[in-house]
């Protein structure tokens, strides 16, 4: 599938840092459209990158092999019935959606296509290039699958799932785990800025460590994250004390929680939708 034509329609935050991985990754620019309703973003979009763009979305999928569905789920059903309303022939293209809580099922049923179609759960990392993309289809054959691989392997790493149910998952373990992170971070500086360091201090010592003890992680791959933890606390030590405290309150039991209740409002969305 190389050479083909890429269209994103709906050309916000996420789509944007997808261009700009998959240019920086070796896709040409003539081979990627971007659409959206506002001007101003597809002039950046078009500044910034060079791809083709237009507020025309019937256009824009007519010329693509690979769609790109980047918009707010409540606005699927309109968007789809717009594609019907111009006879969109869909059979031939691979659509991808970004959207939570819209199974391929139910997509289909918008669409009103049997196409083939991909569900894509990719996080606020892609941003900066490290991000996670889960990926699930029943549809895709193999080269197909390398090719929607290859454009979402741009912003980080991906991972494809076994069922589409783990799309919910997904959302728990890295779609919205970023904001766990972040409260942890929120809460640490604002603990340092009680503690008397200035706001822009503990901003920089919280982000600093956090990235740092990231980065151990992942050059030590083969050491367990209960391990990397244990080579930090020394029995007895402060660290030590810090930690019996948060498993004291649970915290552990929070998190798989506080998880499980991500799980659940992602069941309860597909139910809305």
């Amino acid at each position: 599938m190389s050479n083909k034509t890429i269209a994103f329609i709906g050309t916000g935050n996420m789509s944007y840092a997808i261009i700009g991985g998959m240019l920086k990754s070796g896709f040409a620019a003539q081979d990627i459209i971007a659409t959206n309703r506002n001007p101003e973003k597809l002039a950046k979009v078009s500044a910034d990158f060079g791809v083709n763009t237009t507020s025309d979305n019937i256009s824009a999928i007519n010329a693509a092999d690979v769609v790109v569905l980047s918009v707010k789920p409540q606005m699927m059903a309109e968007l789809c019935a717009t594609f019907e309303k111009h006879n969109l022939d869909l059979k031939d293209k691979v659509i991808v959606s970004v959207a939570a809580g819209i199974t391929i099922n139910r997509l289909k049923e918008m669409l009103n296509s049997d196409t083939k179609v991909v569900r894509c759960m990719p996080n606020t990392p892609s941003l900066v290039g490290l991000g996670v993309s889960g990926l699930y289809s029943q549809d895709i054959d193999s080269e197909q699958q390398a090719f929607i691989d290859k454009i979402f392997s741009a912003t980080g790493i991906t991972t494809w799932l076994n069922k589409e149910e783990q799309i919910n998952d997904i959302i728990a373990v890295t779609g919205s785990s970023p904001a766990y992170f972040f409260l942890f971070m929120q809460s640490i500086e604002e603990k340092a800025k009680q503690l008397g360091f200035d706001e822009q201090t503990a901003r920089r010592l919280v982000q600093q460590t956090a990235l740092g003890a990231a980065q151990m992680a992942v050059s030590q791959e083969q050491t367990s994250l209960e391990q990397l933890r244990a080579n930090v606390t020394s029995k007895g030590g402060t660290t030590h004390a810090a930690i019996e405290f948060m498993k004291d309150g649970h915290l552990p039991q929070t998190v798989a929680e506080a998880m499980d209740a991500c799980i659940a409002r992602a069941h309860e969305m597909e139910k809305q939708i």
